[in-house]
C-alpha cells in the first residue's frame, strides 16, 4: 500500500509530466533526436514559445539535452538524456493499464455501455 512519503516523492515528477504538451513531446523523444522545427511541425498547433517553454523545464530537470549546432543555417537538436528514457517504462505501465483495464470520465461508466 502507498503511504504519504510516497506521494510525496513522486509529485514532482507529477509536475514534470504536467501541460498539455508534455507527454507527446517526450514520445517524440523516445523515438529519437529531435531538431526544434522538426518537433513543431510533429507537434502541431503547438505555439513556438509553448515549444520553448516545455523544452526549458525537461531541460531543467535533465529528462532533456540541448545541443546547439552552430553554422548557416544554425540547428539546435534535442535528446533525451538517461534519466528521461528511464521514463519510458513508467509510459509503458500506464499503455499496459489503460489496455486492461480501459479508460472513461467516470468510474464504472463502461460498465453501463
Amino acid at each position: 500500500m502507498l503511504d504519504r512519503s510516497c506521494i510525496e516523492a513522486i509529485d514532482p515528477l507529477l509536475e514534470i509530466l504536467d501541460g498539455k504538451w508534455t507527454l507527446s513531446l517526450l514520445l517524440e523523444l523516445f523515438v529519437g533526436t529531435k531538431r526544434f522545427g522538426e518537433l513543431r511541425r510533429r507537434l502541431h498547433p503547438i505555439s513556438p514559445k509553448t515549444l520553448t517553454d516545455r523544452l526549458r523545464v525537461l531541460e531543467e530537470k535533465g529528462i532533456i539535452t540541448r545541443t546547439l549546432y552552430p553554422g548557416v543555417p544554425l540547428h539546435v537538436e534535442y535528446e533525451l538524456t538517461d534519466r528521461g528514457r528511464n521514463l519510458q517504462p513508467i509510459f509503458a505501465a500506464m499503455w499496459a493499464w489503460v489496455q486492461e483495464n480501459g479508460i472513461s470520465a467516470e468510474p464504472g461508466a463502461e460498465d453501463m455501455a
